[in-house]
């Protein structure tokens, strides 16, 4: 789901309703309830040379939207993208869209949609066509390099961006990450880990972006949870390569082992690990990748500890969505209906000055079908997860998604 190409488990749908600890059939967008949370004051916000500030006459207009001014969403998607699967995530995180609009019962929302394409030059043009029409938030785009593109068209006018591009890097002043992050997964699973007395921490990445971003955020959640990293190692993304690096960390006398890698490839991991003596001694950590049935059966596993959403928290969506398109939701479909739930959650107030960055940071956060999450003044997100254990009737919960960013008193 983005230019940084990073493999996403088949529970990354997970996400649903913005809705605070309600039904999940329900589906009703809703704010959390408030909570004495005080997380570090934001940055700046992005200046607007030229602000989308009122409503004008040249904007788009539908009949049979409530009386006042619509809450126009622009949405970009890459729907004419030269991949056919892509065409076909995009064509499905429409309807999710969809979705939400019709489940929020807010008869002022107008979706105005336009075509990422490959991404980059076509995702700004499509941005430009929807500012021209009206729109106070764009959702969207998918891909990395598009939502760059993107950032600045709508910088410009003061539109709020909720990109589903999973690159850190095009987050921040105004752009807004609603996909789920890997570093959210890495930081989960290692303090949960210290937590229950693991203390020397070693990696087993591979050599590819998903590997680059896990790495840093491995890094950052062992000095935060004051533990000893003792080792890291990459390696090339294939079964013979895995050999060599998973001896090493065997040896490195590590008493958890991050691996960042799923499908394939970590049912060959696993086994070398135990055969160069690293089983019964040292813990097997993953991230979201792990969430997948096929590893079921891997005994090898058995024992490891992941951090993903709670298990079977997309059901709900997904059966509402098959009811509604008699079809199952593509990946990340989801995405699109939190990003417009949160736009309907948001659309009470004055017009072109609804979607602020206040509003968007609110420090207590939203909650879906996925669980809890709210932005960081840097524009990711933050997600709460559970981490599950690998037995052999199947993953386990062990330490539960939380429900709320308030933290415990005393």
């Amino acid at each position: 789901m983005s230019v940084m190409t990073l493999p996403l488990p088949s529970r990354l749908i997970r996400c649903c309703a913005i809705a605070a600890v309600v039904a999940i059939a329900a589906c009703a967008p809703s704010r959390r309830a408030p909570a004495p949370v005080a997380p570090p004051p934001p940055p700046p916000a992005p200046l607007a040379a030229n602000p989308l500030d009122r409503d004008l006459p040249t904007y788009l207009k539908l009949p049979g939207l409530a009386p006042g001014v619509p809450v126009r969403v622009g949405i970009i998607l890459p729907f004419s993208a030269s991949s056919q699967g892509t065409r076909a995530l995009a064509a499905s995180m429409m309807k999710a869209a969809e979705l939400a609009m019709f489940d929020s019962k807010n008869r002022s929302i107008l979706l105005m949609t336009a075509d990422e394409g490959n991404g980059g030059a076509a995702a700004a043009a499509a941005a430009r066509k929807l500012l021209a029409q009206g729109a106070e938030v764009i959702v969207g785009p998918l891909f990395g390099a598009s939502v760059a593109a993107v950032a600045p068209v709508a910088r410009d006018r003061g539109v709020p961006v909720l990109a589903f591009s999973t690159e850190r890097r095009v987050a921040g002043d105004g752009v807004y990450l609603i996909s789920f992050l890997p570093q959210n997964e890495v930081t989960r699973v290692i303090d949960y880990a210290a937590g229950q007395g693991n203390h020397a921490f070693a990696a087993l990445l591979p050599q590819t972006a998903y590997g680059d971003v896990a790495g840093q955020a491995f890094n950052s959640a062992v000095a935060g949870a004051h533990a000893q990293m003792v080792d890291v190692e990459r390696f090339a993304p294939n079964t013979a390569a895995v050999m060599a690096p998973a001896a090493r960390i065997a040896q490195s006398g590590a008493d958890a082992v991050l691996i960042a890698q799923g499908g394939s490839l970590l049912k060959a991991i696993a086994p070398n690990l135990a055969f160069d003596g690293a089983s019964g001694k040292m813990r097997l950590l993953g991230t979201g990748l792990w969430d997948d049935p096929s590893l079921v059966r891997e005994s090898t596993l058995e024992g490891s500890w992941y951090a993903a959403p709670a298990p079977h928290a997309d059901d709900g969506f997904a059966a509402k969505y098959r009811t509604a398109f008699n079809q199952s939701p593509a990946q990340l479909a989801s995405l699109a209906y939190d990003a417009v739930s949160l736009v309907s959650l948001l659309a009470a107030g004055q017009p072109y000055h609804r979607f602020t960055r206040d509003a968007l940071m609110d420090p207590n956060g939203f909650a879906g079908v996925s669980g809890i999450f709210r932005f960081a003044p840097d524009g990711t997100s933050e997600r709460g997860l559970a981490v599950l254990e690998m037995q052999p009737g199947g993953p386990v919960v062990v330490s539960p998604a939380p429900i709320t960013f308030q933290r415990p008193s005393g």
